[in-house]
Parts: C-alpha cells; structure tokens; sequence
C-alpha cells in the first residue's frame, strides 16, 4: 500500500510538471518572435541589405537568374516568396507562407495585389506575417513579380473586422493590400497595412 502511495505520488508529480511546461509555453510562445527581431534589429545589418535589395535588385544575382516572386519588407527584416494557388488550399498555402489572394491583382496589371499570412499559430509561432504591425506610414516595401522589383510606400495601418471584404477588392490605385489575423493571443479581428506604388 505505501508503494502504491509513492507511485502516485510519483504521477501527479509528472502531471504537475506538464502542466506547469505547458502553461510556460502557452505564454511564452507568443513573445519568441519578438526577441528573435530584437536580437536582428540590433545585431546585424539585415535592415540595410534589404533595402539594397529593393533598390538594387540585380547586384546580388546574375541579371540572367530568375528570381521567384516575393516580398521583401526590411522594416519586418523579411524576404519571402509569394505563393500561388486556388482558394481552396487555403489552409495549406497559408500554413507554408505569404499566399496572393488568388481574387486579387498582379503587381504588373496594377489595381490591389493581395497578399495574407499567418502571424502566430501554437504549432507556428513565428508566422510570416508576425511583425507586421511594425510597419508604419512611409516604410517601405518590395515586391518582386515576373522577375521585376516593384517599390511601395505604406500608407496605411488598421484593424477591421473579418467580415470586411471590402480590403480585398480592386482599386484604380497600384497598391498592394497585406492582412493577417490581431492580437497575438486572440485573433479575432485583421490587421491590414496598405502601400501604394511608386515611380519605378
């Protein structure tokens, strides 16, 4: 009988301990990210390097090499491919990365391009668009399509509602439209950042 009292004793001692892991991550996740960009933000000149990427797209890469379409935003230290593909992956798409709503524009054609992803998941903490609410009015950004480097100003930052649409449709503007889900630990509304195009 005293053993079989160790032996639970011993178990809820191991429950203890999980719950208490569990827990410490469940409030720590979310906050990962934002060291990681703290340390990049200050230790390394990745900011600068995207901005010459931006402004100077074939130093890096033979003018010969095609390059895939992505954004590149230094203010978010992030250079990314853009993927395609129908809505009803959406859920696959979203979980591999920056997914160009397949309704919307091209950066070539004009109108509104755009372009969502996830910012934090348990099972992905540092989604793609994680540090998207550090972008502010004037930052810049880069999209490059059909191997062409595309530069746009943001203009605007909000939350709305998810049932607002209306941040998907065209516009007579070149603008590109990027969204993810807000806050961190209760999403349930969107962040959206708008940036129209500049002279090339």
């Amino acid at each position: 009988m005293k053993h079989m009292r160790v032996t639970f004793r011993q178990v809820n001692n191991v429950l203890f301990g999980l719950i208490v892991l569990i827990n410490v991550y469940i409030i720590t996740a979310p906050l990962v990210p934002q060291m990681t960009f703290w340390w990049q933000a200050h230790h390394s000149n990745r900011k600068a390097q995207l901005t010459q990427i931006i402004h100077h797209p074939t130093s890096s890469k033979p003018a010969a090499k095609a390059q895939p379409n992505s954004l590149i935003i230094p203010a978010m230290l992030l250079n990314q491919p853009t993927l395609e593909g129908p809505e009803s992956n959406w859920f696959n798409l979203l979980k591999a990365g920056i997914w160009r709503w397949p309704d919307s524009s091209t950066p070539d054609k004009g109108g509104n391009t755009v372009f969502l992803a996830h910012r934090f998941s348990y099972t992905g903490p540092h989604g793609a668009f994680y540090y998207l609410n550090k972008l502010k009015i004037g930052d810049e950004i880069g999209v490059v399509w059909s191997n062409k480097t595309y530069t746009y100003r943001v203009v605007s930052s909000t939350e709305v509602n998810p049932s607002d649409t209306a941040i998907e449709n065209n516009t007579a503007d070149s603008e590109i439209t990027l969204f993810t889900c807000t806050p961190l630990w209760h999403p349930v509304n969107r962040l959206v950042v708008v940036a129209k195009l500049e002279a090339n």
